[in-house]
């Protein structure tokens, strides 16, 4: 058997387990005696966290990955997928919440938050591409900063929706949906909170007004040349009936 030095603990598997016994010192009290039923508590809890985070960070990435595809087919005008994607990314976020049940040290903040960012992005960019209601985070079951970050995102989504419709001539759409855009950036710049309670939402909000004065830029040249081109016809027509 191999003795072990005091001050030296055993290496190798298992050893974050190892139970050493306090040792009791001549003429005085040891606090830590008895401080096994503590710690075994402790490690139970620890236990049930591991495996929930686990759980959760795989469906957080299965969230993550399902949003942004429903986001793609939206784009490309594929509703239909759009939606039923956007249900499974609600089925997995709820499934993640629920793995963490007992593990309320990790609800909020992380991975957890963003997947849920993610989620809420998705939903508002659907509704904003097709004209529907806004989801509410209630509806949604997502936490209010994520719903609020996942809003201030969208606004990027909603740049390429206007470009999209720029480049197919409908500049009247493009003109709504960069008074969307900026109606977003007025609602989120509204919250100007720590981060420890916004959960990042200023830097966001600050992307989103970038986001709106590039956009405003485009729509603006857009505008320009179709007054342009209008004129120009109009001159072309003029010419043409002298003739």
């Amino acid at each position: 058997m191999t003795e072990h030095t005091a001050g030296h603990l055993p290496s190798g598997p298992g050893a974050h387990t190892t139970q050493i016994e306090p040792t009791q010192r001549p003429g005085g009290s040891n606090i830590l005696k008895g401080s096994d039923s503590i710690t075994d508590k402790i490690r139970e809890h620890f236990d049930v966290l591991d495996a929930g985070r686990e759980q959760a960070y795989v469906l957080s990435r299965q969230v993550v990955r399902v949003s942004s595809q429903s986001i793609k087919s939206a784009h490309r005008r594929q509703f239909e997928d759009a939606r039923s994607q956007l249900q499974e990314a609600a089925d997995l976020t709820a499934q993640m919440l629920a793995a963490l049940e007992d593990c309320l040290e990790l609800r909020y903040g992380g991975f957890v938050a963003d997947a849920q960012k993610e989620y809420a992005e998705a939903a508002i960019t659907l509704a904003g591409i097709t004209d529907g209601e806004l989801p509410s985070p209630e509806g949604l079951g997502v936490d209010y900063p994520a719903w609020l970050n996942g809003l201030a995102e969208a606004a990027g989504e909603f740049r390429r929706h206007c470009l999209d419709s720029i480049r197919e001539d409908n500049i009247e759409r493009a003109e709504t949906v960069l008074g969307l855009m900026d109606d977003i950036y007025h609602l989120v710049m509204g919250f100007d909170y720590p981060n420890a309670i916004s959960m990042g939402l200023r830097g966001r909000s600050d992307a989103c007004r970038g986001f709106v004065e590039r956009t405003r830029g485009d729509v603006t040249n857009a505008l320009r040349q179709r007054r342009l081109e209008e004129k120009i016809t109009t001159l072309e027509d003029l010419m043409g009936s002298r003739e």
